[in-house]
């Protein structure tokens, strides 16, 4: 199935100018990840104590995008100049799941009713990318396969994010939109694993 990940080349190449000046000034692929983490426990700490605000979802659409931009960057920063490292991959790996979870659970103080919806979500991208990342210690091929990859759950809380600004009562519907969202993670934690199993070492 489709999904936003698969833009991400065209992505990347338009960032390649950032990419170089950050490069030119001795920015590490691994300073741009822990940044991107900081950055994002910052913004999940200020939606937990301003959900109730719309300028913080005003706020997290914006962000969502920066922090794909950032997670771009660092892989093409450690791929264009030769920087990829093994504490590179822990960083990469441990650092989307914090802040995935550090920008998704403030949504529990959103949602209503069914607030769980908001967890199952969160265990099951875990699950998900730790699909992903079993494929590349079994084939050496990180899967990332859709439906609701990193980016489109991404995608997906900007969305709700901008609808939310104009359409509070949206709160009482979100358990849903977490629910079926649930589902197709679910999906794509089937097809990364089978993908990984068809893979040749």
């Amino acid at each position: 199935m489709i999904s936003i990940y698969e833009l991400k080349p065209k992505f990347q190449q338009l960032l390649k100018p950032i990419v170089n000046f950050l490069h030119k000034i001795n920015i590490t692929p691994n300073q741009v990840t822990v940044f991107a983490c900081l950055l994002s426990i910052m913004i999940g700490v200020l939606f937990y104590f301003n959900y109730e605000s719309t300028w913080i979802y005003v706020v997290l659409p914006i962000f969502m995008f920066v922090r794909m931009a950032l997670n771009a960057i660092d892989g093409v920063l450690a791929k264009d100049f030769n920087l990829q490292s093994r504490l590179g991959k822990y960083l990469n790996e441990l650092t989307d799941v914090i802040s995935d979870a550090a920008l998704f659970l403030p949504f529990i103080l959103v949602v209503s009713p069914h607030p769980v919806t908001v967890m199952i979500f969160i265990l099951l991208s875990i699950i998900s990318e730790m699909a992903g990342v079993m494929g590349e210690n079994i084939s050496g091929v990180r899967q990332y396969s859709g439906p609701m990859g990193k980016s489109d759950r991404a995608f997906l809380i900007g969305a709700i994010s901008v609808l939310l600004i104009f359409w509070h009562s949206l709160t009482h519907y979100l358990w849903i939109v977490f629910l079926i969202a649930s589902v197709l993670i679910v999906i794509n934690t089937y097809t990364r694993v089978k993908k990984g199993l068809e893979e040749k070492a």
